[in-house]
């Protein structure tokens, strides 16, 4: 035999024996001394092919002893685990998500826009029932060519008459207001008996320029004598008073009234704390029969107005106050502007912590005199309250 016979021939027999399967099959055979046995006892399993191990021992060459820290591993000893009773599970076990939390500031945000939508809807309820009010004559919008501060200001020209009437009569107060300046809201009165010069018409009571010319001519007045300018006015009669406070105070105003009072009133006020309604508040407010004069009802309308501000902070109030106040804007002779009145909501809301006061004339200001045309009246020193009245509002 050649030698490429030779070689042939091996490959030919790697070849087979590579083909065999290195596993255990099993072939059924019966067994010829069992045939006279039920099928299930002749039948036997037999290898057909018993596995051969291979004649180098892999473990055995690389079987090495294990040493004897590997020993001591093998057979240590474990300690189990004691859970505490003890001890506190966490809130959020691991693999739960923290629930989120609101932020205090989303929440703030949440209550002040429905705070805001409760109060315009409100509002404009109180504005509607009042535009629509039978019982009250309508009234129109006077004519004012008002005019800004020198220092930016708008302040507010605050007319009280007796009357619906904005045409004839006279002003039964007069102030001005001013809420868009630095600090705390600030009121300035003036009595209506200083005699003074009203511009076309001459030397006259301060109240006339009302019944000479409306509220442009009081603004002119108190420009001219004063130096006052006024951007915005606002007429309140006495009915519309009397509605806006028992509209806020269904059970009345605590004021601590300073005397007793009972001449050329509908009904006499007793001296000391107790409620009033809007008839009796007005009454106060109005009263001028004593020694006093006019200076004692001016003091008592800055009184009534502190004391109304003041108890604006209770929360029940708070909730009336948007249709309140809706409800007297209608009633208003006034040529405010709603973007005015809703862009100075929170220096309105100021006034609840106190307002600044001013009283023209200053002391030691003034006298009485006696006129031909106005009977009694207080002769001013027109340059010395101008000043006060400039320094006291910032112009």
């Amino acid at each position: 035999m050649s030698r490429m016979d030779k070689y042939k021939k091996i490959h030919e027999e790697s070849q087979k024996e590579d083909k065999k399967p290195f596993n255990f099959r099993r072939e059924l055979k019966k067994d010829p001394q069992t045939d006279n046995r039920p099928d299930y006892e002749k039948i036997r399993y037999e290898e057909r092919e018993q596995f051969q191990e291979p004649q180098n021992n892999y473990y055995e060459d690389h079987y090495q002893e294990p040493t004897q820290e590997q020993k001591k591993k093998r057979f240590a000893f474990k300690r189990p685990k004691i859970k505490n009773p003890f001890k506190r599970t966490p809130k959020n076990p691991y693999g739960q998500k923290p629930k989120k939390k609101r932020s205090w500031r989303k929440k703030l945000l949440i209550l002040l826009v429905i705070l805001l939508g409760y109060s315009v809807v409100a509002f404009g309820v109180g504005n509607f029932a009042a535009k629509h009010d039978s019982s009250m004559a309508k009234i129109e919008t006077q004519e004012f060519n008002g005019a800004e501060s020198e220092n930016g200001t708008k302040n507010i020209l605050l007319l009280g008459s007796d009357t619906r009437d904005n045409i004839s009569g006279r002003a039964d107060s007069m102030m001005v207001l001013q809420v868009d300046g630095s600090g705390k809201p600030k009121l300035v009165s003036f009595m209506r008996d200083m005699y003074v010069e009203i511009p076309g018409v001459g030397q006259n009571k301060l109240n006339a320029a009302y019944a000479y010319g409306g509220a442009d001519l009081v603004r002119q007045t108190l420009k001219s004598n004063f130096g006052i300018d006024c951007r915005y006015y606002a007429m309140v009669d006495f009915q519309t008073f009397e509605k806006g406070i028992d509209t806020l105070f269904p059970s009345g105003v605590q004021l601590d009234a300073e005397k007793d009072m009972s001449a050329y009133i509908d009904e006499p006020i007793t001296k000391g704390p107790q409620k009033m309604n809007g008839h009796t508040l007005l009454n106060y407010a109005r009263f001028r029969m004593d020694e006093e004069g006019d200076f004692g009802r001016v003091r008592r309308q800055q009184q009534v107005m502190q004391t109304v501000f003041g108890q604006l902070k209770n929360p029940l109030v708070l909730l009336r106050g948007p249709y309140a106040a809706g409800k007297i804007w209608g009633y208003l002779s006034t040529d405010m502007s709603n973007t005015f009145l809703f862009g100075n909501l929170f220096n309105f809301a100021k006034a609840v912590g106190g307002i600044e006061r001013l009283t023209l004339p200053v002391d030691g200001s003034w006298t009485y005199i006696d006129t031909v045309n106005a009977g009694s009246a207080l002769a001013v020193d027109t340059n010395q309250n101008a000043q006060a009245a400039q320094e006291f509002l910032g112009e």
